[in-house]
């Protein structure tokens, strides 16, 4: 069983996965609303339209594993219209695929269902595990809630089950850390509100690692994906303009994220809200992080994306 299926795999993580599995040889089949968008010529991709069984259903037979990334991207503003999309891109794809593994002659051995560390409420303090995490009430942590409620509801008893709380992903090819980047280079690289907010992340790379870890063991349950050591916003800023050679960033008050926020058409949270996330489970499980060390993971990026330009 060598075949790996991926829902919404078209976005920015999903083709970071199948780049990874391409390598290994593996069959990877993207399901996908925009088939072609993701530009992978060596994945096949089928349309699906996230709500229905109509031709892509088959193709969970004798997977290796399925990976759901599917969900309208929350990059946007949190308008009612797009908060309804939100929710029901992420819900409704996630039912149709437990009806789907049911109906399966020779199911996936596991799912794989996306989540997001934003489901813990903002932090300063305690560091949040899955065991002792707390959430909390507003828009973004209900969706993680009702996504996964959502996965549990689905009764899979030959299907593993695994939800992925994962932190922001770092890689220069797309997500939070481009931008960010830019920001450094045109001399707006200081801090961010009062910079005391902490940013939990992984390295593109140890997120990669970790669903391949995932798919191989016996794991259930929640994990928290991310690394071990979040930082605070002030010093975060600071490794990236270390990493970029740029000595000096002005500070960003949060009326001016605001504003730049509505200009493009999305949201403070993902910069104001402090994330101190843990991941508790795979350290348990000894899980090695490659970059466990936000240092070193800034200045491999930086490297790796100065030798393609």
């Amino acid at each position: 069983m060598n075949k790996i299926v991926i829902a919404g795999g078209s976005g920015f993580l999903g083709r970071a996965l199948t780049d990874y599995f391409v390598k290994q040889n593996k069959e990877v089949v993207i399901l996908s609303r925009k088939p072609g968008i993701s530009q992978q010529q060596r994945a096949r991709e089928v349309y699906w339209d996230g709500k229905t069984l109509r031709g892509w259903n088959h193709e969970l037979e004798g997977a290796e594993a399925l990976i759901n990334m599917s969900g309208k991207s929350v990059d946007c503003r949190y308008t009612e219209e797009n908060k309804k999309l939100i929710y029901e891109s992420r819900l409704t794809s996630t039912r149709v695929l437990g009806t789907a593994i049911r109906q399966c002659k020779v199911p996936p051995k596991v799912w794989l269902n996306s989540s997001s560390a934003t489901i813990y409420r903002a932090s300063y303090d305690k560091l949040m595990d899955e065991r002792t995490g707390e959430t909390g009430q507003d828009f973004s942590m209900d969706v993680c809630k009702q996504w996964e409620a959502a996965f549990n509801e689905s009764i899979t008893p030959r299907t593993r089950k695994v939800i992925l709380r994962t932190a922001i992903v770092l890689d220069p090819k797309g997500g939070a850390l481009a931008p960010l980047l830019k920001l450094v280079k045109a001399g707006l690289g200081g801090k961010m509100g009062d910079g005391k907010q902490y940013f939990s992340w992984i390295h593109i790379q140890d997120f990669r690692k970790v669903i391949d870890w995932l798919i191989n063991r016996p794991a259930t349950g929640v994990y928290n994906v991310c690394s071990p050591q979040p930082l605070c916003n002030i010093d975060f800023m600071k490794l990236l303009r270390h990493s970029l050679n740029v000595p000096l960033g002005l500070p960003l008050p949060v009326s001016l994220l605001k504003f730049g926020a509505q200009l493009i058409r999305t949201e403070t949270e993902l910069v104001l809200k402090s994330r101190k996330v843990y991941p508790q489970r795979l350290l348990d499980e000894e899980f090695v992080f490659e970059f466990p060390d936000l240092k070193a993971a800034i200045e491999n990026l930086c490297q790796v994306e100065a030798k393609k330009n």
